[in-house]
């Protein structure tokens, strides 16, 4: 193939991604002249002098592979087959090195138009190149490359020599038809995607299907006097032996996935029941109960905040949600399904007989190593392979000051003092579900809990009991609705009043009715930030006027996991985070940022625990005044700013990553961005801190 005569052209490549002429690397004259990739003959020889021979592979000095490696091993055999030059390949290097966004080789000649999809498999094929496996999925786009450090941590602490692939599946790193479609380009066997149409009856008699269930391979049929065998691991010697002492030599190896492989020979089983094991008949009531009890004990020691309980087609999976997110505990086997499901539902008091709708239950469960109850909140939902149970733990020690749920300084001092220490108004704590709302309000609850207040609740359900204060539990079945308890609220002469949450306009419409009688009430509110608040109030079509005399303070918040403090290293953000945010470089003077490598502390994450991210709102003369006038979502966001000194989400979670405290990455991702932040100084300076 010839070298293109011009520079592609955008279509090709996005001009977003295209290299910025400031970077040393390559000067602006060679980058913007048009110059075509033949005209530098001294790139001629870069796949030779770039490739690595398999040896350094195997010895570099660090554990991980080096994904540079890998594209450049693979470009070789691209320039050897006669797809791209030397030259398009010396362009293809100079232009990763402009993009703002790390990319993979491979990404890049792909974007170019050098090399197709097409052409990039048959090559992994007819040279079945030599490169680590986790490396490939990296520079193929499949696996970040923090996933595959944490699974090459977890593969050496496991010590039995597990494969990496099966970490990869078992963390769910990688889903299994694309580890399959990788293995099978790599290693050059024909994949394979087998049904029970597909299976000769006369090999399978050859041996029990459990066996084959065990060595993870499936005989098919015969095709030109060979016997064709799906295996999982095409390599794995023992397998390809057993397979040659029950077949013969003559075999051709496919590859298929475990999961189809399983499938498979249990659809046979089912299919052919004289083939199939005798089942063993045994007592599954203590085996559940064991399980059960084991689930929630692991859960209450690594600090799970929710527990899913998910039947699945062919096993109930169960999986814990930790610092807000969600990851693989174990799976069960289908025929203790019905067992397990039933002995929560028994624990938490619901309807086992019920298995057409949903149900919620409560469980009160002793921790036997510290003696303290755990309230776990049940909810049962109905689906198609049956009932799906979330538990939430509330652990009643969460309770604490609001000095230690990580406002700064000027942010708390605010809440405090024109917020709380008010005599009467409204305070509304935002966010969406699972955001810390519960226990900052119950923080303020307990700031507020004195010998002279009197301070009355009315909850769906009670989460904390507080000593000193009245708390209801509300309870729609006996007609203990938020309707009918509220005017015996009034009638309890109270100083404050908390509801749980605002959910429509009547319990809107309450509070501010209590606050116009001269009553402080807290609440909870479900929306995004501190304004979309004073917005969903006016469109529940409750008055302005209403709003802005009643209203004092809207704190909205998120949480975000904190750095690892085992494994935190410093960290410089890349030009893609800052471009982003509209920061430069010189903007980052005196940051401290960190992100975690990852260990066993942290479960190869980098993050341990979670901390709070706040927007506080109070309403002043001219947010007042801005929703008096009915001003649109973007001017009164604006006043917010300016006059009422407001620190967005964005930017509190910026001034918390630039101390090391949580990541740049967590607060990219997980906070609003409605417009660009401020400069680090002038948020630093809101915030109260140097």
């Amino acid at each position: 193939m010839s070298a293109p005569t011009q520079r592609p052209a955008s279509p090709d490549l996005p001009t977003e991604t295209l290299p910025q002429a400031t970077d040393p690397a390559l000067p602006q004259h060679q980058l913007d002249s048009g110059e075509s990739p033949t005209a530098r003959p001294e790139a001629t020889s870069v796949a030779s002098q770039a490739t690595l021979p398999p040896a350094r592979l195997e010895s570099a000095p660090s554990p991980f592979p080096r994904v540079n490696d890998t594209g450049l091993e693979i470009a070789k055999f691209l320039v050897e087959d006669g797809i791209i030059t030397d030259q398009q390949l010396a362009y293809a290097i100079r232009v990763r090195a402009k993009l703002s966004t790390e990319k993979s080789l491979l990404s890049v000649l792909n974007e170019i138009g050098y090399v197709s999809l097409e052409q990039q498999r048959n090559t992994l094929r007819k040279h079945r190149i030599s490169v680590r496996i986790g490396a490939l999925l990296v520079e193929l786009g499949f696996l970040r490359e923090q996933d595959l450090r944490a699974a090459l941590a977890l593969q050496q602490e496991s010590g039995k020599g597990k494969k990496l692939g099966d970490i990869l599946l078992e963390n769910h790193f990688i889903e299994e038809n694309k580890l399959v479609d990788v293995l099978a380009d790599q290693l050059g066997f024909p994949q394979v995607k087998p049904d029970l149409s597909d299976v000769d009856r006369k090999l399978m008699e050859k041996a029990n299907p459990d066996w084959f269930l065990q060595r993870h391979f499936l005989p098919l049929h015969v095709k030109n006097n060979q016997v064709l065998v799906a295996f999982a691991d095409p390599l794995d010697q023992r397998a390809r032996q057993e397979a040659a002492r029950l077949f013969g030599t003559d075999l051709m190896p496919l590859i298929a996935s475990k999961r189809i492989i399983r499938e498979t020979i249990e659809a046979y089983q089912r299919h052919y029941q004289t083939l199939a094991k005798p089942a063993i008949q045994i007592d599954d009531t203590s085996q559940v109960v064991a399980l059960v009890n084991t689930m929630l004990l692991d859960a209450i020691q690594t600090q799970v905040s929710d527990i899913h309980v998910e039947p699945m087609k062919n096993d109930l999976r169960i999986r814990f949600r930790c610092d807000g997110v969600l990851g693989i505990y174990k799976t069960i086997d289908k025929k203790l399904t019905s067992a397990f499901i039933n002995r929560i539902k028994i624990l938490s008091k619901a309807d086992i007989t019920e298995r057409r709708h949903h149900q919620d239950g409560h469980i009160t469960f002793e921790d036997p190593n510290t003696g303290r109850n755990i309230d776990v909140r049940v909810s049962i939902y109905v689906t198609v392979y049956g009932e799906k149970i979330v538990l939430r733990l509330l652990r009643r020690t969460q309770l604490m000051p609001l000095d230690r749920i990580n406002m700064f300084p000027r942010t708390l001092s605010h809440f405090y003092e024109d917020a709380l220490e008010l005599p009467s108004g409204i305070i509304l704590i935002t966010g969406p579900t699972g955001t810390g709302k519960t226990t900052t309000l119950y923080s303020a609850v307990n700031y507020l809990n004195s010998i002279d207040r009197c301070v009355t609740t009315a909850e769906d359900p009670v989460e904390f009991v507080i000593e000193g204060i009245a708390q209801c539990s509300l309870n729609p079945k006996i007609d203990l609705t938020f309707e009918t308890t509220l005017p015996h609220i009034m009638r309890q002469d109270p100083d404050v009043i908390i509801l749980g949450e605002i959910r429509d306009r009547f319990s809107a419409e309450a509070a501010i009715q209590a606050a116009l009688t001269g009553h402080k009430v807290l609440t909870t509110f479900h929306t995004e930030d501190s304004t979309g608040a004073l917005l969903r109030l006016m469109n529940m079509n409750i008055e302005t006027f209403l709003i802005a005399s009643t209203v004092v303070a809207v704190l909205a918040q998120r949480l975000l996991r904190r750095v690892c403090p085992h494994c935190a290293e410093p960290y410089q953000p890349n030009s893609s985070e800052l471009q982003r945010l509209g920061y430069k470089h010189h903007d980052l003077e005196g940051t401290h940022f960190q992100q975690g490598r990852g260990c066993s502390a942290c479960r190869h994450t980098g993050y341990q625990g979670r901390i709070g991210i706040f927007e506080l709102l109070i309403l002043n003369i001219a947010v007042k005044d801005a929703i008096l006038q009915k001003s649109t979502a973007h001017d009164i966001r604006q006043v917010c700013l300016e006059d009422a000194g407001m620190v967005t989400l964005l930017e509190d979670g910026l001034a918390k990553a630039t101390r090391g405290e949580t990541t740049l990455t967590e607060a990219i991702r997980y906070l609003p961005r409605l417009e660009k932040p401020r400069p680090l100084t002038e948020i630093k300076r809101l915030v109260g801190i140097t």
